[in-house]
């Protein structure tokens, strides 16, 4: 017998009005910026899923390959009886997980998006008859209430998007993450890892173009959203590894000089010649730096798994000592 329940914490205005926010303040600062969760329309999801299958593009491959080999051994460690996912859209690497653990009650996939939470379900329910499923369509960078399961509870944030919160946000994140969970419960976590720089740049800029189209269609997005007048063809896809913060930086760069209109926020912007919009920011990780930022939030790392090549990282981390507060109340909403 299947069981389904879906609790919404957004209400059906909270991405349009997020949207408004973000671009009125991204468009309107120096230097611009606008968040990488705008890239994922129904085009942009299409563009990353080919994305994910390119020669350059390693993170999804080796993340899926140390899940392949260690799912087990992340079960057993675990002893998870409740899986909470955080952004779980499809669910599909999760099913590897969920494969390894007979004895799981409940899966709380959280996402923004319903269609992908009920479209998850049915694909699991078929596949494990009996499992409970309670899906939270919530933003899960603010802070979360998880319904009530059996414990132990493991975390699973995978995908390295952890990678796309600026430090302070990550420790904001982390500590949120920290106060979901009871002793004996964990958090599993994805991290791409610092490796050669021509590696990286590929990744970000591929041959085929690509990540160069779903970078513009953030672009797309605002224009059909917000009434705007953005030519993809007046910007250039960017990608660049910036040593000193260990992350890769994806920009549009206006090819020339040009006026934006932002119709539905009334909004004129002028671009310079060269003058470029932030879109995403992607940090690599070392061990010992994960160690230290997950310990400052109140976790403390007990397993480490790399994939063959040691490209990408799956790290568990249970409940240690209790932190001192972060500044600031919040993540942004920025993660992808």
């Amino acid at each position: 017998m299947t069981s389904f329940q879906l609790t919404r914490t957004l209400d059906e205005h909270a991405a349009e009005t997020a949207l408004r926010t973000d671009v009125l303040r991204g468009l309107t600062g120096s230097p611009k910026v606008l968040p990488p969760k705008w890239f994922y329309d129904a085009r942009g999801s299409e563009l990353f899923e080919e994305i994910t299958r390119l020669p350059e593009y390693y993170p999804t491959r080796a993340e899926r390959e140390i899940l392949l080999e260690r799912a087990q051994e992340i079960a057993s460690a675990s002893g998870a009886r409740t899986l909470v996912e955080l952004g779980s859209g499809s669910s599909e690497k999760t099913r590897h997980l969920i494969e390894a653990m007979p004895a799981l009650d409940t899966y709380v996939p959280v996402d923004v998006s319903e269609s992908a939470l009920r479209g998850a379900a049915e694909t699991l329910f078929a596949e494990h008859p009996g499992l409970r499923v309670h899906a939270l369509l919530a933003d899960f960078t603010r802070a979360l209430h998880l319904p009530d399961s059996p414990g132990p509870r493991l975390v699973v944030f995978l995908g390295g998007t952890i990678g796309n919160l600026l430090p302070p946000e990550r420790a904001v994140f982390l500590a949120s993450v920290r106060a979901m969970l009871s002793p004996g419960d964990a958090l599993l976590m994805g991290t791409d890892l610092v490796k050669d720089e021509a590696v990286l740049v590929a990744a970000y800029d591929d041959a085929r173009g690509v990540t160069a189209e779903f970078n513009k269609n953030v672009l797309a997005v605002i224009n059909r959203e917000l009434e705007a007048d953005f030519h993809t063809a007046d910007f250039a896809h960017v990608a660049v590894w910036n040593r000193e913060q260990e992350w890769i930086e994806m920009r549009l760069r206006a090819r020339s000089e040009v006026v934006v209109k932002v119709r539905a926020l009334d909004l004129v912007v002028p671009f310079a010649a060269g003058e470029e919009i932030l879109t995403e920011v992607s940090a690599k990780f070392r061990q010992e730096g994960v160690r230290k930022e997950l310990a400052a939030a109140g976790l403390e790392l007990t397993q480490w798994w790399t994939d063959a090549a040691g490209r990408f990282a799956l790290s568990l981390s249970e409940v240690g000592p209790s932190p001192s507060a972060p500044a600031g109340t919040q993540a942004p909403a920025t993660a992808s």
